[in-house]
């Protein structure tokens, strides 16, 4: 590589770690006139193009990047993600499965931000399961996000919801209990432990859990609206 073009990767670089991706192109894209067959070039202009939306121009990027280094997991996470965005599911967990079944590649060996980009895609599929009617497949995309980032409150919570559509109240209150152990001030966690709850018939403990609601957040119209409700139908004023 001669001088002018290390100029070149090092200014792309400097913007794109900056976040000026306007910036980072032009210079990353002189870079790989001259020679294409670096796989962070790739990498670092399909998460620009991604980022505006143009994920088949991302898609070519990070599958350029993984063809030149099979081994560049950034880029596989990243084309896993893409490939979610395209609706290309099965794709998506074919890269996934990979980075797993790699040496080292373990969920476990990954750093906290790959995690959880790893349980956001699941999530995303999880989601289109469920907005398809396939609650049993959108539960097992979920439970593989939860099982990475367990600390992800919300994740636990959506479970936890998919589970009650299937009638499984004991599994759903776990999910909601996790939710709220990980994060006490998650309030949608919460309100649905307390409809869980009233479901199982424990009436005061749901009752317990909105008014946790309502010390955190006094305007919460949901945890007023159960509440009023719980007390109409006891007959309090």
């Amino acid at each position: 590589m001669d001088d002018h073009t290390k100029q070149l990767l090092l200014l792309g670089r400097e913007h794109y770690q900056k976040r000026e991706f306007d910036k980072a192109e032009p210079p990353l894209r002189l870079v790989l006139e001259k020679n294409d067959r670096l796989a962070d070039v790739h990498d670092m202009l399909g998460v620009i193009c991604h980022s505006r939306g143009n994920f088949a121009q991302a898609e070519h990027h990070f599958e350029r990047a993984l063809a030149i280094n099979p081994n560049y997991t950034e880029a596989a996470l990243n084309l896993a993600v893409t490939y979610n965005d395209r609706g290309k599911y099965d794709a998506a967990r074919r890269i996934y499965g990979r980075i797993r079944a790699a040496p080292g590649g373990g969920a476990q060996g990954l750093d906290p931000f790959a995690r959880g980009k790893i349980a956001n895609m699941h999530a995303e599929v999880g989601q289109a399961y469920a907005d398809a009617g396939l609650v049993r497949e959108a539960i097992t995309e979920f439970e593989k996000a939860v099982g990475l980032c367990p600390q992800f409150a919300d994740l636990r919570t959506r479970l936890g919801t998919l589970l009650r559509e299937i009638n499984d109240l004991p599994r759903a209150r776990e999910q909601y209990e996790a939710a709220v152990f990980a994060r006490p001030t998650y309030a949608p966690a919460r309100i649905q432990l307390g409809v869980t709850l009233l479901s199982l018939g424990d009436g005061d403990a749901a009752a317990d859990q909105w008014r946790t609601v309502l010390e955190m957040d006094p305007e919460n119209v949901r945890a007023r609206m159960y509440l009023r409700i719980m007390a109409s139908e006891r007959g309090q004023p």
